[in-house]
C-alpha cells in the first residue's frame, strides 16, 4: 500500500514506525527537517521536507498514486486542508486529525465527506472514552472489549496480594475449570513475552488475559483483585480529555475537577452541570487533601504534563485511592510510570495510531488496539471462506511464534482458544501479536 503521512510529530512518527514493519511504501512529510532526520535515521521510510498543503510538495510525494493519505499535523486547519487537496489530487482515502468534536456529529459528517475527507480522528475524544471504559471494570489495570464485550482483554498487574504470583501459567489455567480465560502475554520490565505454559509469573509482571463474560469474575478472584463500585471521582486537569470525561461521567458519579487556570475554571463550571470545578494547582498537596483526595474511589490525572500526572497519581495511591488513571504523553515515561505503581496509563498518541492503523490492514481485520507500555497489538480478524486458519486445529497450524490466538467469537457466543480448537468461516478471532509477526498472522486469515 502506498501511504503518505503528513506530520512528523509524536503521532505521525509512531504511526510511521508501526507501518514500516508492514512492508508498506511510506512517505513522511513535514516542514521540520530536524524531525524528519531523526525519524529517517531510525525507520525505513522515505522523508520529504515540505508542506502538506503545498500542491507541488504533494505531487512530489506521489499523491496521484497514493492509497491512503493521513494528516496528523499539530494544527487542525492544516490537516483538513491537506486532506481536501490530497483527495482532489488522487489519494484514494484520506484521514484527518481534528480537535473539534462537533465535526464528528452525524449532521456534519456529510459536509466533510463531500470535501474529500473520508475519516476524522479526534484523539482526546477517543482517550476520554478509554478512561470511561477503564472505570467500568475497576479490578483490572486495563480492559479492551471486542464485539460488544463478548470477549475482553484484561491487563492485570501482579502484586504482593495476588494469588498467582510465583505460579506457572499451566498452574493458573488449571484453576479455571471451564477455560473461560487465557493468558496470552506477559510484560516484564518493559519486555513483552509470548509465554509457554511453563512460564512462571512474578510480582511486578503485567499479564494480558483474554476472558469471556463468564470468566471475568473468576479471573479477578484468582489474580487477587476485587471489584468495587466507583462513585467519587477526582479529575486533575480541565484539558479536553478531562472535560469530555467529566461530561460523560457526571450524570452517574460525583465528579470534582481541579483546574489551575482561573478563567478556564469559570468556563468549565458553566459548561459542566454535574461537576464541581475547583480552581487550584494540582501540584499543591494540601489542596488535593483539602478537596478530599483520600475519600475518592478514582483519581484521573490528565493535565497534559506527564510529570505532574505521574506524581499526583502516586500521591493518590499513597492516600488509598482504589483506582488511578494517568495520562502519560511522553512515551519514554510509560515504563517508568508502570514501575512506580500507577494503575493505568493512557497515551492519546498510541490510541490515535491504533485507530488509524486499522485502515492499513487487510479487510479481514475488524479492529486493532495498540497496547500502552508495549509494542504489541491486539487484532480482531473476520474469518473468510477458505482461509488457511480453517483448514486444521490450532495445534496443527504452526502459528507464528510471536503471536497467539486468545479467543473466538461465533455468533452470539464466545470461547477461549486451545490446541484442539477448529476455527470456522464467519468466526471473529482475537489475536495478540508482536509487530514482527503481524504480516505472517494476516496470511492465515486472507
Amino acid at each position: 500500500m502506498k501511504i503518505i503521512v503528513a506530520g512528523a510529530g509524536a503521532v505521525g512518527s509512531h504511526l510511521a514506525k508501526m507501518l514500516s514493519q508492514e512492508n508498506h511504501d511510506i512517505v513522511l512529510i513535514d516542514p521540520d527537517e530536524d524531525k524528519l532526520r531523526q525519524v529517517g535515521s531510525n525507520l525505513d521510510v522515505m522523508t520529504r521536507t515540505g508542506s502538506a498543503t503545498s500542491l507541488t510538495d504533494l505531487m512530489d510525494c506521489g499523491i496521484k498514486k497514493t492509497d491512503l493519505f493521513i494528516s496528523v499535523a499539530r494544527k487542525e486547519e492544516t490537516n483538513i486542508t491537506a486532506c481536501i487537496l490530497g483527495k482532489r489530487l488522487g489519494a484514494l482515502k484520506t484521514i484527518a486529525r481534528i480537535d473539534n468534536q462537533e465535526y464528528l456529529y452525524a449532521k456534519h459528517r456529510e459536509h466533510f465527506t463531500s470535501m474529500g475527507i473520508d475519516y476524522m480522528i479526534y484523539p482526546e475524544k477517543i482517550a476520554s472514552r478509554e478512561v470511561v471504559g477503564l472505570l467500568e471494570q475497576a479490578g483490572s489495570t486495563d480492559i479492551y472489549d471486542f464485539s460488544g464485550k463478548k470477549l475482553s482483554l484484561f491487563v492485570v498487574k501482579i502484586d504482593d496480594e495476588s494469588n498467582i504470583a510465583n505460579k506457572s501459567l499451566n498452574e493458573i489455567s488449571s484453576d479455571d475449570k471451564k477455560q473461560e480465560f487465557r493468558a496470552v502475554a506477559i510484560n516484564r520490565k518493559g519486555e513483552t513475552i509470548i509465554p509457554k505454559g511453563d512460564f512462571i509469573v512474578y510480582v511486578g509482571d503485567f499479564i494480558y488475559v483474554i476472558a469471556t463474560k463468564e470468566g471475568i469474575d473468576d479471573l479477578l478472584e484468582i489474580s487477587g483483585k476485587k471489584k468495587f463500585d466507583i462513585r467519587n471521582i477526582m479529575i486533575l486537569g480541565g484539558s479536553r480529555i478531562g472535560t469530555l470525561t467529566a461530561k460523560e461521567l457526571g450524570g452517574q458519579h460525583n465528579i470534582k475537577l481541579i483546574e489551575r487556570d482561573r478563567e478556564k475554571s469559570y468556563k468549565l463550571s458553566n459548561m459542566l452541570n454535574n461537576t464541581l470545578v475547583v480552581n487550584g494547582d494540582g501540584r499543591d498537596v494540601n489542596l488535593l487533601l483539602e478537596e478530599g483526595l483520600e475519600k475518592m474511589d478514582a483519581f484521573i490525572a490528565v493535565t497534559g504534563d506527564s510529570e505532574i500526572n505521574i506524581l499526583s497519581c502516586m500521591l493518590a495511591r499513597r492516600m488509598g485511592v482504589k483506582k488511578s488513571i494517568c495520562e502519560v504523553e511522553n512515551i519514554e515515561y510509560i515504563a517508568l510510570a508502570e514501575q512506580m505503581g500507577i494503575d493505568t496509563i493512557i497515551n492519546k498518541k498510541l490510541i490515535t495510531a491504533s485507530r488509524i492503523f486499522r485502515f492499513t490492514t487487510s479487510e479481514t481485520v475488524s479492529s486493532v488496539k495498540c497496547l500502552t507500555g508495549t509494542d504489541a497489538e491486539v487484532l480482531e480478524f473476520d474469518v473468510k471462506d477458505n482461509a488457511k486458519i480453517t483448514l486444521a486445529s490450532l495445534s496443527e497450524m504452526n502459528f507464528p511464534k510471536d503471536s497467539i490466538i486468545g479467543g473466538i467469537i461465533r455468533g452470539e457466543s464466545s470461547f477461549i482458544a486451545n490446541g484442539y480448537t477448529l476455527i470456522k468461516p464467519g468466526d471473529k478471532v482475537v489475536v495478540f501479536s508482536l509487530p514482527s509477526a503481524i504480516s505472517k498472522v494476516s496470511k492465515f486469515f486472507n
